[in-house]
């Protein structure tokens, strides 16, 4: 089990398959708040700290299976208006 006071702002937040999901704002009670610049939607989301797999270096790994909320992610890959 990782320590939450590892987690720390400017941290990459991947999915289990290592792609980039979000970058962290900072830790919010038992959350992850993530920044804005990674949504789709230029809103903060939020992940649950028990989502988190493991942390290496400076990338937060998710679980498998993990919830990502719809609209983070690589914003390059979605179609500018």
């Amino acid at each position: 089990m990782f320590e939450k006071i590892r987690i720390k702002e400017h941290m990459e937040i991947a999915d289990a398959q290592g792609q980039h999901v979000g970058t962290v704002d900072e830790v919010d009670g038992d959350n992850i708040k993530l920044t804005k610049s990674d949504s789709a939607d230029d809103i903060h989301h939020f992940m649950p700290l028990d989502s988190v797999e493991k942390i290496d270096d400076n990338r937060i790994y998710l679980k498998e299976g993990a919830r990502i909320p719809e609209g983070l992610g690589n914003k390059s890959t979605m179609a500018s208006a």
